[in-house]
């Protein structure tokens, strides 16, 4: 029996075309559960419920954030659990301990700053009397991703926290890698919704539905804005069906975040940036948005040593399961493309024989004047764990190969720390810096902190837009407004963020 979906705070029978299972990473099999493939009835109904809510007080919003964290912590075993089995992804500390934890601290970091109010800039011309402010845009839709299924999940991740922060209801849209793990979401969720005294229908939850139904989803007249974590070829798609309709999407696609390595940084510490390099790129089977998937070196017998050191730590480490055969079949393409465009397999490269979607850690390479000849062949990205390594013959050469690259989430730099790459990292940072949200020097990019001062963006195609940040409230919070303008209204009238002191 298909599992219900949840609209205006009803748990009911889809209206569907068919259902799905959640495939378990570690066996390639179907798991019992069936969920809808709902057809747009389910989204039509979806959308009226949401269009409803206007002025959500902002005492409940963050009563609602605060409850749900809490909730969430109380049922993290059983939610834990589920998790794992969709995704393979390890108990602890990944999930219990680092994703959970992330997820409950934002949700009440939205909180705070929807009590606060100060994300909404309000803006007072009193001689004028015109005054504007940041308020809810309406009805958001988001599409999770398959690699966070807490923190970034559809219903209990980032851009969700942001959303409701801001004043909007919620239709989540669940990744099928992971749709028991958002039930058991959606199920402390509505009961939030009731603690906090918010309408039923300020979060709502469809499984799947068909890719013209999202494409009409993202574009309806009642949606105020769209996020979409997940492949470059979806993304560009909502993308274009949004643009078309005039509604803002916050879309997260793809990156390689390069990690360029300077040679006094090699000859200072080749063995432990190795060692972290290989951490980074291999962590959760390198299933991370910020995976440094290509690797920049200048020639020289340093750099030819340090290939050969992440070389030996890719062939030597095992490697995970992949989350689904989807991905798999696009790793696999991606080597494939990256292969035939002249990359050469240094490590890896192969499926793993077994049950599971396994491929062995891949390590590429192409000298310099190679990846000049087809930098759009040679910036596939390959969502897994593999990198490709590409050795520039000069430091001239490696800012060009700086220049050939697409928008990205982040870059990093590592270099000597008694100052002998300062004149390279003065000649390449500039040229990093203006294709990269988030520049870092002498740290692996996996970590994504959740602090205001944080950049989880970048320029296109990275995301959508090279101004907005899907990590940090409260700016990523904006995201998800529209910019109100009171022009000679009545004291009275006026939210009480931009009336007069002695008014409010």
């Amino acid at each position: 029996m298909l599992k219900p979906v949840l609209i205006a705070g009803q748990w009911r029978a889809a209206h569907a075309d068919g259902g799905f299972h959640a495939d378990d990473p570690t066996t390639g099999q179907p798991l019992p559960d069936e969920y809808p493939i709902s057809r747009w009835d389910d989204c039509d109904a979806a959308l009226s419920a949401a269009a409803a809510i206007r002025d959500l007080p902002t005492d409940r919003i963050a009563r609602f954030l605060n409850t749900y964290a809490a909730r969430i912590e109380a049922r993290q075993t059983e939610i834990v659990d589920i998790a794992h089995q969709e995704t393979a992804l390890p108990k602890t500390p990944r999930l219990a301990t680092i994703e959970m934890g992330r997820t409950t601290n934002q949700l009440r970091l939205a909180a705070v700053a929807a009590l606060d109010g100060s994300w909404s800039l309000p803006t007072i011309d009193a001689k004028l009397n015109i005054r504007s402010r940041h308020a809810a845009i309406g009805p958001v839709v988001i599409f999770g991703p398959n690699n966070f299924p807490l923190a970034f999940n559809a219903i209990s991740g980032g851009d969700f926290a942001a959303a409701i922060a801001a004043g909007n209801p919620v239709i989540a849209k669940a990744h099928p890698s992971h749709p028991g793990t958002t039930r058991l979401l959606a199920e402390e969720a509505v009961g939030a919704l009731a603690e906090a005294q918010l309408p039923p229908a300020t979060v709502q939850l469809i499984y799947h539905m068909s890719r013209q139904d999202g494409l009409r989803l993202v574009s309806d007249p009642r949606v105020g804005a769209s996020a979409f974590t997940g492949s470059r070829g979806a993304g560009l798609a909502l993308k274009a069906a949004a643009d078309a309709a005039g509604k803002p999407i916050y879309l997260e696609m793809s990156s390689l975040n390069p990690v360029v390595v300077l040679p006094g940084a090699l000859r200072e510490r080749a063995e432990k940036i190795a060692d972290e390099f290989a951490d980074s790129c291999l962590a959760a089977s390198g299933q991370f948005c910020t995976k440094p998937g290509l690797l920049v070196l200048i020639a020289g017998d340093e750099s030819e040593k340090f290939v050969a050191a992440i070389q030996q730590r890719f062939a030597s480490r095992p490697s995970g399961p992949l989350l689904s055969s989807a991905v798999s079949q696009s790793f696999a393409s991606s080597l494939k493309k990256l292969q035939s465009a002249g990359a050469k397999t240094l490590a890896g490269g192969e499926e793993i024989p077994g049950p599971s979607w396994r491929y062995a850690n891949t390590l590429l390479r192409v000298d310099g004047e190679h990846f000049l000849s087809q930098p759009e062949a040679l910036q596939t990205e390959a969502f897994g764990n593999a990198t490709l390594a590409v050795v520039a013959r000069d430091a001239n050469q490696a800012s060009e190969i700086l220049a050939k690259l697409d928008g990205q989430l982040t870059g990093c730099i590592y270099s000597d720390t008694q100052a002998a790459d300062d004149q390279l990292y003065v000649l390449l940072s500039p040229i990093l810096r203006q294709r990269v949200g988030r520049l870092l020097n002498d740290k692996m990019p996996t970590g994504v902190a959740v602090t205001p001062a944080m950049n989880h963006g970048g320029p296109y195609p990275a995301t959508g837009h090279p101004g907005f940040t899907a990590v940090g409230i409260p700016a990523s919070m904006r995201r998800f407004s529209k910019l109100e303008c009171f022009d000679n209204v009545r004291p009275h009238r006026l939210p009480p963020s931009l009336r007069d002191r002695q008014e409010k």
